[in-house]
């Protein structure tokens, strides 16, 4: 009996291996991809700002609507010359501010009366596009620019003729990356956002569709 059991045994083997094979595979369920990052800024240029500009001034083409190129952060560190450590602080602030390394910024030339010496260090800047320019801008203007103490607007006469708008800050606490107990000591910055517009008005048009909060 027990070899007959063998045997059977043998038998079915084959035929449940093949059973095995036989069974579909389970189909993989793919999952739904998940929608591509856009800035809020950036959808608010094309479908609010575009129209708008193009209403204002007569555009034949979205294309012909001015937008932003790059924003520049400059922090100078006049003190530098004296202590090094002033110059490391100022580029770690510029960095947590903008989430990009800053590029150290050097005298172009001596000058005696500060004791100043060509190719000597001063200042760090950085230098925004695309995303992260538009996360900063959008920091900017909506949390920044409205901690400033008595805020009443920006001025509306930084323009340079070609369609590009400075703005001078007064001290970098006003952004939130910034602890004020860590902070050595109150620096400003300037900040220079340059424009495809061809003209000032364009530009304070695209700043002022852009959230830009211009004294009244």
């Amino acid at each position: 009996m027990a070899e007959e059991k063998k045997v059977a045994a043998k038998k079915a083997a084959p035929k449940a291996a093949s059973a095995k094979k036989a069974a579909p595979k389970a189909e993989k369920v793919a999952k739904p991809a998940e929608p591509a990052y856009v800035n809020r800024l950036v959808k608010k240029y094309k479908e609010q700002v575009v129209p708008a500009l193009i209403k204002e001034f007569g555009y034949t083409s979205p294309m012909q609507a001015p937008k932003f190129e790059k924003i520049v952060i400059n922090i100078g560190v006049g003190d530098a010359t004296q202590n090094a450590k002033a110059l490391e602080d100022s580029v770690a602030e510029l960095a947590a501010i903008t989430g990009q390394a800053p590029v150290i910024t050097k005298a172009k030339k001596s000058i005696a009366t500060f004791k100043l010496r060509e190719g000597q260090a001063i200042g760090c800047k950085v230098t925004l596009r695309g995303t992260r320019m538009y996360e900063f801008y959008d920091k900017l203007v909506s949390i920044a620019l409205p901690r400033v103490r008595d805020f009443r607007g920006v001025s509306k006469n930084a323009f340079d003729g070609h369609g590009n708008y400075t703005l001078g800050v007064k001290e970098q606490l006003i952004f939130p990356e910034i602890d004020y107990d860590k902070v050595s000591k109150i620096r400003g910055m300037d900040v220079v956002i340059v424009t495809t517009a061809q003209t000032d008005e364009e530009a304070f048009a695209l700043l002022r569709e852009m959230g830009m909060p211009f004294k009244k």
